[in-house]
């Protein structure tokens, strides 16, 4: 009976110790699961907390599908009343002081030729005085652009971004839905009274200076390229109906007086305005950055601001974020403006030759 039993309780010891091995091996294994599970919530609510907050890229088609999920799809037209009261005054701005600033630095340098070929000139040859006066040379444009692009980030740019960037940056999509009506700010008008009076005017001119130099290097290329394009394209029609007016034996296009008739069609200043428009953003775009990083974050006072002057923000974010950071944003904005610009320049074109058909601009 004694050597029967012995066998019976070595098995049933082994199989006690195996179910307990088992169970401490499922406990340690769920206890460390917990821990990690823990240890990963505790990084992220840090990682929140510090406002640090890593994120996977989505690029501008996922990140609109996911703010059109979370939100709605009027979350994408946040802020439109900044764009619409910021946009108009800034396109008659702009027209306005780059026709204004171009016909007086055309008249500063024709009047400088003028004078040079007087002086050199001896025989009865006319001068460009007694004939019709040339198209402004690119030089011209580019300066007349400048001065443009300067004038409207001053006169209405930079205020109406920074209330354009504020009301914006109060939403994010993990945001409580009880607290979507009870935001800080609520309008345009709102917005910059309630900065003026909190933060002082000034406040609405946070990155002037960024602004100006970003909107003065994209009107000045943008202007030039399309004026640039332009005129070639114009010469280019102009060449070909000649030919055709010779091959129909009616004589040249300039001796009937058909040859001024030659306008771009609209379409092609739609493409040629689109692809100007996307010259600027490629070389500012670090401006731009820099601009939105000093307009959203608020000033406290006695504590100093982490943005605080051009290249000192770009060489913090340079180093925080590294060099790629400064072309943060590139592809939706290129999305924005060469549509917008085409556009613009589409209806300016068809708006100012049908008021010049008119007699309006003699």
């Amino acid at each position: 009976t004694t050597a029967a039993s012995e066998p019976s309780s070595t098995t049933t010891t082994t199989t006690v110790t195996e179910t307990a091995s088992k169970t401490a091996t499922s406990t340690i294994t769920s206890s460390a699961a917990k821990n990690a599970a823990t240890s990963s919530a505790a990084k992220s609510a840090a990682a929140t907390s510090s406002g640090t907050t890593v994120v996977a890229p989505l690029g501008p088609f996922g990140t609109a599908r996911r703010i059109a999920e979370r939100e709605g799809p009027m979350a994408l037209y946040k802020g439109l009343t900044a764009v619409y009261t910021g946009i108009i005054p800034k396109m008659a701005i702009r027209f306005v002081s780059f026709e204004y600033y171009r016909d007086v630095l055309g008249g500063w340098y024709n009047q400088y030729n003028n004078n040079n070929n007087s002086s050199n000139n001896n025989n009865n040859v006319p001068t460009s005085s007694s004939l019709s006066p040339p198209p402004p040379p690119p030089a011209v444009t580019f300066f007349a652009g400048l001065l443009c692009g300067l004038t409207e980030a001053v006169a209405i740019v930079t205020p109406a971004e920074v209330c354009k960037i504020r009301m914006q940056s109060q939403y994010h999509s993990l945001m409580d839905p009880s607290r979507v009506n009870n935001v800080k700010y609520k309008n345009v008008v709102q917005t910059a009274m309630l900065v003026a009076k909190e933060e002082g005017v000034g406040a609405l001119y946070k990155g002037v200076v960024p602004t100006m130099l970003r909107q003065g290097c994209n009107q000045a290329v943008n202007f030039t390229a399309y004026n640039w394009s332009k005129r070639r394209l114009l010469a280019y029609k102009k060449k070909n109906r000649e030919e055709e007016m010779e091959r129909a034996g009616r004589g040249t296009a300039s001796s009937n007086g058909s040859k001024d008739d030659v306008t771009l069609d609209h379409w092609q200043s739609l493409m040629l305005g689109g692809l100007s428009g996307g010259m600027g953003p490629l070389v500012n775009n670090p401006l731009d950055v820099v601009k939105t990083r000093m307009q959203k974050q608020v000033i406290h006072p006695g504590k100093e601001p982490k943005y605080k002057s051009l290249m000192q923000s770009c060489i913090t974010i340079a180093k925080d974020e590294g060099t790629p950071a400064l072309w943060k944003g590139i592809t939706p904005r290129l999305m924005r403006i060469m549509p917008g610009q085409a556009i613009t320049f589409m209806t300016y074109e068809a708006v100012s030759t049908q008021m010049e058909k008119y007699g309006m601009f003699e």
